[in-house]
């Protein structure tokens, strides 16, 4: 079994992904993680983010193993990330990395922006995880204040808008929602509500598909 889940910067659905993957006791991808690594990596070695070749090839070097979930949360890192998931070539490099990830024996669990449409689009759980900018810029700017950044919440909330019109309107897979994905608007619900919603709606899809 497959679940694909889909959404914008902060919508909750990374947490979603790895409660379900617990849950139903399949392997997680959080695939933002991959975009944001390249975008570390760049940033580190001052690649200029035109610069399509380089971010390609620091992709194509990318180990799954190496990835520190952690490290690679830091507000910096998550523009740059979004700056590197616009670029086709990057995009290409990490297509089939991902593809087999969901596609092991048993299935897996991915979140984040083209997962139901083009990595996994036979998936048989299908969510779209969303929540008005403001509510996701208000959970970003408290998860940034507990790791002691200094932010302000109109900076993110400018932020988390200028994201989701790039993930949005990029010519590589952008950011939509699949056809027969299900919708999860969770801007009036805390973690557990979250979940609880998101649980139903897979155990629905579940059901469609006779698992």
């Amino acid at each position: 079994m497959i679940i694909a889940i889909d959404g914008p910067a902060a919508s909750g659905k990374g947490t979603i992904a790895r409660r379900l993957a617990a849950h139903y006791r399949l392997p997680h991808l959080d695939t933002g993680l991959l975009y944001r690594a390249v975008g570390a990596k760049a940033l580190e070695n001052n690649v200029d983010f035109d610069d399509a070749a380089a971010l390609a090839g620091i992709a194509a070097a990318l180990d799954l193993a190496a990835l520190d979930a952690e490290a690679l949360k830091a507000g910096p890192v998550g523009e740059a990330a979004s700056k590197v998931a616009a670029v086709p070539e990057v995009r290409a490099k990490l297509l089939k990395l991902q593809q087999d990830f969901a596609h092991q024996p048993g299935g897996a669990v991915l979140d984040g922006r083209d997962i139901g449409t083009v990595i996994a689009p036979d998936a048989e759980v299908k969510l779209f995880v969303t929540a008005t900018p403001e509510a996701r810029a208000e959970r970003r700017f408290n998860e940034l204040l507990k790791r002691g950044e200094e932010v302000t919440l109109a900076a993110v909330l400018d932020d988390i808008r200028r994201r989701d019109a790039r993930d949005s309107g990029r010519s590589s897979a952008p950011l939509m929602q699949a056809p027969d994905a299900q919708v999860l608007d969770n801007t009036g619900l805390d973690v557990e509500g979250s979940w609880q919603a998101a649980l139903a709606l897979a155990e629905r899809a579940r059901a469609a598909a006779g698992l």
